[in-house]
């Protein structure tokens, strides 16, 4: 519980001063009135004889109990009038005191001790300001804290890009040199390096690509076109455009829902790039698997994706880093089949885009993304994360 402000030693006996003063001018003021008066009926005998008539004829309760003598009765006004003053002057100085130590307090906190405080409560209106200078220090604090967090990741940004985009690009140079200076013994092997630097270049303009749209949809500018769609026609026509891939990895793709149409509102386009991410994802590393399962269900107010596959189950320590930028599962796997690490990534900021939510679910049987979207764009979901990435990313 806060304090009242604690005086020190010097603003005490200025109090006491104050007060001694005051009493001492008020007690000269006083004597001086009474003197005046005194002269005042001596001089005028009829006041005097007023004042008596005065005094006999009103009379109070019961008893009949007259009026002090106006001597009487003026000191005792007198006397509650100082004791006002007194308390009005020393209170005004009291206030006068807590506004220096908040002054002082303040001007501390100026001088960057940002996790200071000011925890002594005041009496009067000033201690709206003191809740509201503490209020915007927890502020100006947050707003520090999220500004580092930001240069942060735009510097942890930076670095990982400069380095995806080193390997291939070294690469490039690599293979390329060896054309140019004719290090190469047929026109076979000059195809190869050829070929292998296309490949490298394509994966740099992946990366870039990866990039941009990550930048986009993180964008706090970034607008959805939601149209009214059914998500199960939707997913099948994701399946038959994968078909002849999911063929050549000996995997077939499965489409299940209800209630079909199963109609909701999003931008199509945006949750086409999540779900063409996933099953990207499911075809090239869900190493031997035969089954890639995409169902949709309504339940209650919002719409719930799962894009599985049978494939190797995913270590339980990489679930709660599968979202975030550049980070791979198997580095070296995913640098050869061209992954940017972006991907889940960008899945996850255009689904939070629709107020929904994304987390991965592994086990030796099925791996699982689950996607819980509202109905209706701008719509709150009324079930809460249970398997949150964001909240797991927290705890780590």
């Amino acid at each position: 519980m806060s304090e009242k402000v604690k005086l020190t030693a010097k603003e005490k006996s200025e109090l006491w001063i104050e007060g001694i003063v005051t009493v001492i001018l008020l007690l000269m003021l006083n004597f001086a009135l009474l003197v005046l008066i005194n002269q005042m009926i001596a001089h005028n005998p009829g006041l005097e004889n007023a004042i008596w008539g005065v005094k006999t004829n009103l009379t109070f309760g019961r008893g009949g109990f007259h009026l002090w003598s106006w001597s009487n009765l003026f000191l005792t006004m007198m006397a509650i009038a100082d004791v006002i003053v007194v308390y009005w002057r020393l209170a005004r100085r009291y206030r006068q005191m807590q506004m220096r130590h908040v002054i002082a307090e303040l001007h501390y906190i100026a001088d960057g001790h940002l996790d200071h405080r000011i925890k002594f409560e005041v009496n009067t209106e000033l201690q709206k300001v003191v809740s509201s200078i503490n209020a915007l220090v927890d502020s100006t604090v947050n707003s520090m804290a999220e500004e580092r967090r930001i240069e942060q990741s735009k510097d942890e940004l930076i670095t990982n890009v400069s380095h995806d985009i080193r390997t291939p690009l070294t690469s490039i140079i690599g293979y390329l040199g060896l054309i140019e200076d004719h290090q190469y013994r047929s026109d076979e092997e000059l195809l190869k390096y050829t070929h292998t630097a296309y490949l490298k270049a394509k994966q740099m303009k992946v990366l870039v690509e990866d990039l941009f749209e990550y930048t986009k949809v993180k964008s706090t500018t970034t607008k959805l076109n939601p149209v009214r769609f059914n998500m199960i026609a939707m997913l099948e026509q994701l399946a038959a455009s994968f078909e002849l891939e999911a063929h050549k990895k000996h995997m077939r793709i499965l489409v299940s829902g209800e209630p079909n149409p199963l109609m909701m509102e999003a931008d199509t386009e945006k949750l086409g790039r999540v779900f063409n991410n996933l099953i990207v994802n499911a075809l090239k590393y869900g190493q031997g698997g035969r089954h890639i399962f995409l169902d949709a269900q309504r339940i209650g107010s919002e719409v719930v994706v799962k894009v599985s596959n049978d494939g190797a189950q995913i270590p339980n320590d990489s679930l709660n880093q599968l979202f975030d930028r550049f980070y791979r599962v198997e580095e070296s796997r995913s640098q050869e089949t061209g992954g940017t690490g972006l991907g889940l990534a960008i899945a996850q900021s255009i689904i939070a885009l629709h107020g929904g939510y994304i987390y991965a679910d592994s086990s030796p049987e099925l791996t699982s993304f689950v996607i819980h979207l509202p109905l209706k764009v701008g719509a709150s979901l009324t079930d809460k994360p249970k398997h949150s990435n964001e909240e797991a990313g927290k705890s780590k």
